[in-house]
């Protein structure tokens, strides 16, 4: 079993930036992939940013590729999403997601869950 924890949320104004982590109560390395999802007032939640913990591979959404930045740290147990030239379309609450079977953007794939950290833009 492993506990994810997101902090790092907060407001900024449009243009700013903000870091979010996401630390788990023990290394991933069984695990394959973890990916931050968001959803946002009325809307179904969706993925943004991918890491997989070995490879190190990322991806991102569209609609945040060049303004976000997913990393992990040398312990496997930490990790960061940079968000940079934030707009209030990216006002939602971010989630961190774990998952041993490779890194989708299903919401099916993932066994564990963080509790969420509230991300507001305003404009």
């Amino acid at each position: 079993h492993v506990q994810l924890m997101e902090s790092g949320g907060g407001t900024v104004q449009a243009g700013g930036s903000l870091r979010l982590s996401c630390v788990a109560s023990r290394h991933t390395y069984d695990y394959a992939c973890i990916t931050w999802f968001r959803q946002a007032p009325g809307q179904e939640r969706e993925g943004v940013a991918q890491i997989g913990t070995s490879s190190g591979s990322t991806a991102y959404a569209d609609s945040v590729k060049g303004r976000f930045t997913i990393s992990q740290n040398d312990a496997k147990n930490t990790v960061y999403l940079q968000m940079d030239s934030l707009r209030p379309e990216d006002t939602a609450t971010y989630y961190c997601a774990l998952s041993k079977f490779g890194c989708s953007w299903s919401q099916r794939a993932y066994t564990y869950w963080g509790q969420g950290t509230q991300v507001t833009v305003s404009s």
